[in-house]
């Protein structure tokens, strides 16, 4: 199942042919397991379809040619990728594509076809499961403040009173120096009202500004 079906010394069209449906197939799968519950784009799940057959290709054509090898990292070193950083899913999902253009392209069909399915079938489990989720209760919140007010310990009563536990993650200063902004992870109580929380803060810190959300908003980045 697991060994290479190309000849090592000449590539046949039908070689070739068959590693090239076999990459847009598991290039198709992985876009598709993608696409389950999530927001992307077009270009993005093109991209994904074929990126294996282009690393494939790559593969195909390097094979052991140092010659090959270094002319197509010099072709590569040319390209800037000028696109905004990407999620970590999306990241995952582009070496997870990588990895199967790899496989197809050293010959390794059955082992490309066997971890495509694998890893997107786990992909959607996690997904669509609980495992790893920022627990309902744990919210960011970030307060506007002026510059009068000496510590942010004015705001310690409040949010005893509201939480379970609090930290102090970034405290900056905006508009100029004029203004301060305090963020902090907190875990709200059961039955707790966010606007109760918000109303007792807003007397602390002068009627400022004050935001409250979800802590898994702030999705992380590679």
């Amino acid at each position: 199942m697991f060994t290479s079906f190309i000849d090592s010394n000449a590539l046949t069209v039908t070689q070739f042919a068959t590693c090239l449906a076999a990459s847009l197939f598991c290039g198709f799968v992985i876009a598709g397991a993608y696409t389950i519950k999530n927001t992307y784009s077009k270009s993005f799940i093109s991209s994904i379809v074929l990126l294996p057959a282009i690393i494939q290709t790559i593969i195909l054509l390097v094979n052991g040619n140092l010659g090959t090898g270094v002319a197509i990292m010099g072709a590569f070193s040319l390209v800037r990728f000028r696109s905004t950083p990407g999620t970590s899913k999306e990241m995952s999902t582009i070496f997870l594509a990588m990895a199967v253009g790899l496989a197809t392209g050293m010959g390794q069909i059955g082992f490309a076809l066997f971890f495509t399915a694998a890893m997107s079938a786990l992909s959607v489990v996690l997904h669509l499961s609980r495992f790893g989720e920022t627990p309902a209760r744990r919210k960011t919140l970030k307060i506007t403040m002026p510059e009068t007010i000496e510590s942010v310990d004015v705001f310690d009563s409040v949010l005893r009173e509201y939480t379970t536990s609090f930290s102090l993650r970034r405290l900056k200063t905006s508009n100029l120096g004029s203004l301060f902004e305090a963020e902090y992870e907190v875990d709200l109580k059961k039955n707790v009202a966010s606007k109760a929380l918000i109303d007792d803060l807003r007397i602390c810190n002068g009627n400022l500004p004050i935001s409250l959300y979800t802590a898994v908003a702030m999705e992380e980045s590679l």
